[in-house]
């Protein structure tokens, strides 16, 4: 599909670069290199994560026809994509909550853990992990109430701490996250395949990695339980502080023989956008899949790069698109009184911290949004953000100050009609942030 004109119509052009990144990261284009062949006894399929429908889908399609194949993934509510006509379902795809666990997700993890029960030498475990199976299998470590992981998850997410931190105490309170699902296969083989969604791609923090070692260790939970003042109970707290939740380290002959392939990574998705935008005419520049840190200080650390292209041409010529991605944090903040609870996830707060520190710099336009299509819990995936952003929001007498104090991301650029909403994606390399600047 053609690219829009970006001088006519900065937002749509945007747009279509956030297309094109997911595009790249969607399973049925990235699976079937990494399949194995089939064993001489079962395959078995488990997995978790927000791409979990997609990719159980793309394995179906993918594996032959008269090799067995069987098993069960868990995704978000709403994230299963249809089914293409004459696909034969062979792979049961059930639905939980997240951020925060619900039921749903308790009983599909002792599902999945039960799949595991009778396994041997001959048999293959193909695990489908994406981002969002953190929340989505969850287990909670023996003496551990789902109420109490929820409240700890929520917690988590309230803190500002950052994913791998957060995916290091959930692996400790778990007991099939943190490379536990792999011990429960042995004997049999696991190839993983996963879509990363976290910064540096590392296997064990994406959703707290159930299939591969885990360097971290329950000290490192305690510290950082304590470090962002997260209540736990006292007898979960006694066993983590005498290393009675300990995970399976690296070296463990439990992993000897499996396979963990990357199948989908937010740096290829970020080239995927650059290309478009070569393509198109207009010269991009990926600075990092990688940031981290509080949404709106990485929005106004863009916004100071965005003024130095538009006022000097430095240190990228315009026109030009910046691109960045990776996963940055929200810190809740306490409403002030009387104000609503403020709506919102990362994207959306960083197009606040942008459009506080753009000032309506003439001739920038950004649009940030999560690539699994929802960002927090809200049905936008993000925002957008251009010259009259700052000035329609004064017309209307909002103040971009009184929305961040309060989180209210989602309400602001509701107000503005500037919601980025396209539906569940079915995957997610996470954030992914476009600047335009003319």
């Amino acid at each position: 599909m053609a690219a829009p004109d970006p001088h006519t119509h900065p937002h749509a052009f945007l747009e279509h670069l956030y297309r094109a990144a997911v595009q790249r990261a969607l399973p049925l284009h990235n699976t079937a290199a990494f399949l194995p062949q089939p064993p001489k006894g079962r395959t078995v399929v488990l997995g978790a994560g927000k791409a979990g429908g997609a990719m159980a889908q793309a394995v179906e399609a993918l594996w032959p026809a008269q090799a067995p194949l069987s098993g069960l993934v868990v995704t978000r509510y709403h994230h299963v994509p249809p089914r293409p006509a004459g696909l034969a379902q062979r792979i049961e795809v059930v639905e939980a909550a997240h951020p925060v666990p619900d039921a749903a997700g308790l009983e599909a993890a002792q599902r999945i853990l039960q799949l595991t029960q009778g396994l041997t030498s001959d048999d293959l475990v193909l695990c489908l992990i994406s981002g969002g199976g953190s929340a989505l299998l969850t287990l909670p470590a023996d003496g551990l109430t789902l109420q109490e992981k929820q409240r700890i998850n929520r917690d988590l997410l309230d803190s500002g701490a950052n994913i791998g931190e957060m995916n290091c105490v959930r692996k400790h309170l778990s007991r099939i996250k943190g490379g536990r699902l792999a011990a429960a296969c042995a004997p049999a083989k696991v190839v993983t395949l996963t879509i990363s969604d976290v910064p540096g791609d590392d296997p064990s923090v994406i959703a707290s990695g159930p299939t591969v070692p885990d360097a971290s260790t329950c000290a490192d939970a305690v510290a950082i339980l304590q470090r962002y003042g997260i209540e736990v109970p006292a007898a979960i707290m006694a066993k983590l502080q005498h290393g009675q939740l300990e995970t399976p380290k690296p070296g463990d002959p439990v992993f000897e023989g499996h396979e963990v392939h990357l199948i989908a990574t937010p740096q290829q998705s970020l080239e995927a956008a650059a290309a478009a935008a070569r393509a198109a005419g207009v010269e991009a520049h990926v600075l990092s899949d990688e940031m981290e840190g509080e949404s709106r200080e990485v929005g106004k650390v863009h916004a100071a790069l965005a003024r130095a292209v538009a006022l000097r041409g430095q240190p990228f010529r315009k026109p030009c698109v910046i691109l960045s991605g990776g996963e940055t944090t929200v810190t809740v903040r306490k409403a002030p009184e009387g104000a609503p609870r403020g709506r919102g996830g990362r994207a959306g707060e960083f197009c606040l911290g942008l459009v506080q520190a753009l000032q309506g710099q003439p001739g920038v336009w950004a649009l940030a949004a999560d690539t699994d299509g929802i960002d927090g819990m809200e049905e936008n995936a993000g925002a957008c953000v251009g010259p009259e952003t700052l000035s329609r929001a004064l017309s209307l007498g909002m103040k971009v100050d009184q929305y961040l104090a309060r989180n209210d991301a989602y309400g602001f650029f509701r107000l503005l009609d500037d919601l980025v909403i396209t539906g569940p994606t079915h995957t997610n390399v996470n954030d992914f942030r476009a600047m335009l600047v003319l």
